[in-house]
């Protein structure tokens, strides 16, 4: 028989103690939603997915992906049949940009989600999910390009965790209620950092409102066309559906793109991708341990294909390699490269985290994409930063305003300029810099990883975490910035000048009135 001290005692266990209770509450039923073909994206998402495995819970992921050693608890549903999509690009498609290119980009990427969105509601990954028995607790997706993803929710009736591989895009900030200032946030697309002219202000403002609208106006109407199509004309609009978004885990770091105003339902997870270390193979740790001058490292990602230069690029880039007292590794292709010097070292596959820690790597030279950016960060090492599309060009500003990277267009691409952009980079200012950023990416209240994890269980035991919604999420933009009250403000204000200029032509025209009067 209890007494009350011992229920006193009880209750005051229970209440210290919130992180059994919820294991004791049993594992989650995780989904996790991944059409888009990147791999670089999916290097986000994974350590999340298999972290969550890992921690006990009930994990299932549908993606072109499939992990070849998943852990205990972690199962894949593998979107086959896209031969469509493709995973890599050929470095033709840059050799002429122009000032509207972000706009092409934009429209690639609307017609890329199309595609993605069409397939993978088709495909027998999502109807295998689809038939699966019970209630998943959480549902974690990709919000890029794929909001049909949310038609998919909406059926399954769970609370919703949104990710994002790279920085916010515009149509992000209106679902979550977060402020978008143009005047410092700059778009994804422009290779702007938070301190612009007012040239650059106003080519940011006018993107961000451009994409923004383009995005409401062609992306949202087409995700319902297939949404609806597939589960029926009485689902609502992915524009609203959006809406119940619970949370939004980001791909950056303050340290790295900048401290940004966000209620507290976004969630900055830079670097999750960054795991323990991984010993070297035999061959590359030679090399870097006998580069008395020090190493310069050369990837362009998973995605681009650095074989794909054009001829004079490629020779620009070897010759000017030749004249470096450094040794440099290439990620390229191909088993063979013309010219080749012997400082440089080709490699179709390089573990870029555990060669850009090495102490005698002095330089990174890469196209300013998310995932080796804020590795150069995490091991503080310069960039000499080759933007060629979508936010690789927003990094790269960051890069070059917090003083650890320096620009080289590629269109600029040669013997003299690839010389100069190493040799700036080498210089002993730009390598500080990289250890200051260094320092704040290291040093956070919680390793990333188990942040995510927490956020996942607290969205799946509150429901969707409904009292971190901000009210903003359901206003008009004309409502969130106060333009109805300035309206007003201005009506008032102008009908008291209308007013005092009234009286004042009153009072003249009297006067006039009465010295005519006289006369």
């Amino acid at each position: 028989m209890w007494s009350p001290r011992v229920a006193l005692l009880f209750l005051a266990l229970a209440l210290s103690q919130p992180d059994e209770l919820v294991e004791a509450a049993g594992p989650l039923k995780v989904l996790g939603l991944f059409p888009h073909p990147g791999v670089s994206h999916f290097h986000f998402f994974h350590p999340i997915m298999k972290g969550l495995a890992e921690a006990g819970h009930d994990v299932s992921v549908v993606s072109h992906f499939p992990d070849k050693h998943p852990v205990a608890h972690y199962k894949d549903f593998p979107l086959t049949g896209m031969d469509k999509l493709t995973n890599s690009v050929d470095l033709k498609f840059f050799e002429k940009r122009t000032f509207y290119s972000h706009f092409q980009e934009f429209f690639l990427l609307y017609d890329w989600g199309k595609q993605t969105c069409n397939l993978t509601l088709r495909s027998e990954a999502l109807q295998q999910i689809l038939r699966r028995p019970g209630r998943f607790d959480v549902i974690i997706m990709e919000q890029f390009n794929t909001d049909c993803m949310m038609g998919v929710a909406h059926q399954l009736q769970a609370p919703v965790i949104a990710l994002s591989s790279c920085v916010m895009m515009p149509w992000h900030f209106e679902r979550m209620g977060a402020p978008l200032i143009p005047s410092h946030i700059p778009a994804l697309f422009m290779a702007q950092s938070q301190h612009m002219n007012f040239g650059g202000r106003l080519a940011n403002w006018f993107s961000t409102h451009a994409l923004n609208w383009m995005y409401k106006l062609l992306s949202v109407p087409a995700a319902d066309a297939m949404v609806q199509y597939k589960f029926g004309h009485d689902v609502p609009s992915v524009g609203e559906l959006v809406k119940n978004t619970s949370m939004f885990f980001v791909n950056q770091h303050y340290s790295l793109s900048g401290p940004k105003v966000t209620p507290p339902n976004v969630i900055e997870l830079g670097g999750i991708h960054i795991q323990k270390s991984k010993p070297l193979p035999a061959d590359l740790q030679r090399i870097l341990d006998n580069a008395e001058e020090g190493v310069i490292l050369i990837s362009w990602g998973s995605m681009i294909r650095a074989n794909s230069l054009s001829a004079a690029k490629r020779d620009g880039i070897i010759r000017a390699v030749a004249r470096l007292k450094q040794k440099v590794i290439w990620k390229w292709e191909n088993e063979t490269l013309p010219n080749q010097p012997p400082n440089m070292h080709i490699m179709k596959w390089l573990p870029q985290r555990d060669i850009l820690c090495h102490p005698n790597v002095k330089v990174f030279m890469s196209h300013g994409g998310l995932m080796g950016t804020s590795e150069a960060a995490y091991c503080g090492v310069p960039v000499v930063a080759t933007p060629m599309y979508g936010d690789q060009f927003v990094n790269t500003a960051a890069l070059v305003e917090r003083g650890m990277g320096t620009i080289l267009n590629f269109e600029d691409i040669g013997e003299n300029t690839v010389m100069r952009a190493l040799k700036k980079a080498l210089d002993k200012k730009f390598h500080d810099a990289a250890k200051v950023v260094s320092h704040s990416f290291h040093h956070r209240p919680q390793q990333a990883l188990h942040t995510a994890i927490w956020w996942v269980e607290h969205v799946a035991h509150t429901g969707g975490a409904p009292l971190l919604k901000p009210s903003a999420v359901e206003m008009s933009r004309f409502v969130y910035y106060s333009l109805d009250v300035y309206a007003v403000l201005a009506l008032v204000l102008g009908s008291i000048i209308a007013s005092w200029v009234w009286l004042l032509r009153l009072c003249c025209g009297s006067s006039a009135a009465q010295k005519t009067k006289k006369d």
